[in-house]
């Protein structure tokens, strides 16, 4: 059977030659930009390794990775060079990583130098993100208490900047309660360095919240670089969400880089449920 750099190489040729339209070429070699956070696939990383998963996620046409496999040094117990090397041969690429610590005070040092060695590992690997999924958050939590996270992710995206990697945070739907009166997202939203730490959206989360995603991309278009395409189980599936609007803002706002995730699964099967929110975005004319 003919793979698809055969085809290329020949169809080069053809064209060459005047014998094969130049939009065929054009059209072979486009392909969309879907991207996946590898938390979707997690039972399969425990059942049958990271090598099985990424050729699955590639199968399934995905390009673009998140991680969320990072501990000491390692990348789903890989070095980086050598995860790196193995998405990059199966026409992928890495560019971002969920992981992250709690902060305390009395634990500054010892958690930064946690975050050196993930930052120098993660450099490695050559990801353009780094974002932490979770923050401390209970009925005891004080604006004082959201403040130092703030300090915290300041201190951590100034860190990641020196080795060109953007600093983000991930929001679930608890950011959507209010402490004092503040609404938990926007008082995070308007107390880091904007400079220093992005916000990845979960549009799910968001919704789940209370929230609108198109309403913030809309009116802080600077402070999302990445958006978790999410819904109840497989994208599209659930029809609470209009993601149209959603993809047409975050094209607007430049947002070239989004994962779909996948936390529930129909008949508990995780690769058939990524691979049918790859098919529906695949289909989706507004998805580039």
């Amino acid at each position: 059977m003919q793979n698809r750099r055969d085809f290329l190489k020949q169809a080069s040729m053809l064209l060459a030659g005047g014998l094969v339209a130049p939009q065929l070429l054009s059209s072979c070699a486009e392909k969309k930009h879907i991207g996946l956070q590898l938390y979707s696939l997690r039972d399969l990383v425990k059942d049958e390794g990271i090598q099985k998963v990424l050729e699955t996620a590639s199968k399934m046409g995905y390009t673009n990775l998140e991680t969320a496999g990072y501990d000491n040094g390692k990348i789903y117990g890989l070095a980086p060079a050598e995860f790196k090397k193995m998405c990059n041969d199966l026409g992928m690429k890495c560019t971002s990583a969920h992981l992250g610590q709690a902060f305390t005070k009395e634990k500054e040092a010892e958690v930064m130098n946690w975050w050196d060695q993930a930052i120098a590992a993660h450099n490695e690997l050559g990801v353009k993100y780094m974002v932490q999924p979770w923050m401390p958050v209970n009925d005891e939590t004080t604006l004082d208490d959201l403040k130092m996270y703030c300090d915290y992710f300041n201190t951590v995206g100034y860190k990641t900047a020196a080795a060109s990697i953007a600093f983000g945070y991930h929001n679930h739907a608890f950011e959507f309660r209010k402490i004092e009166d503040k609404l938990i997202y926007d008082f995070l939203l308007d107390n880091v360095s904007p400079n220093h730490v992005f916000f990845q959206m979960d549009v799910y989360w968001v919704t789940q919240g209370g929230g609108d995603p198109v309403a913030y991309l809309k009116s802080r278009p600077s402070q999302f670089k990445t958006i978790h395409i999410k819904d109840d189980m497989e994208i599209g599936a659930s029809g609470k969400i209009d993601f149209k609007p959603i993809f047409d803002q975050m094209y607007a706002n430049n947002v070239r880089d989004w994962y779909v995730e996948v936390e529930q699964y129909t008949n508990n099967d995780p690769v058939a449920s990524c691979k049918e929110s790859f098919d529906f975005l695949n289909k989706a004319n507004y998805v580039k």
